[in-house]
């Protein structure tokens, strides 16, 4: 219970990696707000997560969504002790294929809504002069050739800047940054792009899982769970003083 008495929220909480990592730090004694723009999957992982979770329905493309998200939990919570910036989005897309919508979607969720979570989320924590944030960016933001496209790429390396500089700016107020960057991880938004990369190209389904697990050092994709063990460490005492890192959980795809 390395957790125990502190409050977290977590972004695009209702289903994959934001719904295991609540529940890892649920599990950890944390008191979760599961921030998630799909009303019925945040409110089922609420209700999964227990009595003490909140559902605060939130758009992260939008900065007064995050506003009445952190005033929320802080009416209801007293406090901001974790905040876990992992809503995302993207598509299966061909470097010809991405258009300024496109590009526009993908880095209101996954750079601006990121950044103004970190920025709000800090100002409640400046003043307790403690926290930690937690980004979850990819190694697609380093450059990994399989990604789904290159203004998700693109996106995801801001969010490793942001990270960087974020806990430069911030280690004044005792505020930890870090992010994760998962490698290939069994998610609906990942089955999503495995079908549209597959019917985009002709492939055979099984074959392309066959080739994507066998590219991997060790040998397979991760689950949900393997970012969240990594969440509840950087969330707890044992990361206090790890700052300004993108830890690659990916079974060795990336070395840097």
């Amino acid at each position: 219970m390395r957790l125990e008495g502190k409050v977290a929220i977590v972004t695009g909480a209702g289903r994959g990696m934001g719904r295991a990592i609540g529940s890892r730090l649920a599990s950890e004694g944390a008191r979760v707000v599961v921030a998630e723009v799909d009303s019925e999957t945040g409110e089922r992982t609420a209700g999964e997560l227990g009595g003490s979770a909140i559902f605060v329905r939130t758009d992260t493309s939008k900065v007064e969504e995050i506003d009445a998200m952190i005033a929320k939990a802080v009416e209801v919570c007293g406090r901001i002790d974790i905040m876990v910036n992992n809503a995302g989005v993207t598509r299966a897309l061909g470097f010809f294929d991405v258009t300024p919508a496109d590009w526009d979607w993908i880095h209101a969720i996954n750079a601006r809504g990121v950044f103004f979570g970190m920025q709000r989320a800090a100002r409640e924590m400046a003043k307790a002069k403690s926290g930690k944030i937690i980004n979850i960016a990819s190694i697609a933001g380093k450059g990994y050739r399989g990604t789904s496209n290159v203004a998700y790429a693109a996106s995801k390396g801001a969010v490793i800047s942001m990270t960087r500089i974020g806990a430069a700016q911030l280690a004044r107020h005792n505020i930890n940054v870090n992010a994760i960057c998962p490698g290939v991880t069994r998610t609906a938004m990942y089955e999503s792009v495995l079908r549209e990369n597959v019917e985009r190209r002709g492939l055979n389904e099984a074959d392309v899982v066959r080739r994507i697990e066998a590219s991997v050092p060790l040998g397979r994709s991760n689950a949900p769970e393997d970012i969240a063990n990594m969440a509840a460490f950087l969330a707890s005492p044992e990361s206090d003083n790890i700052t300004g890192q993108s830890f690659n959980v990916d079974g060795g795809l990336m070395w840097d």
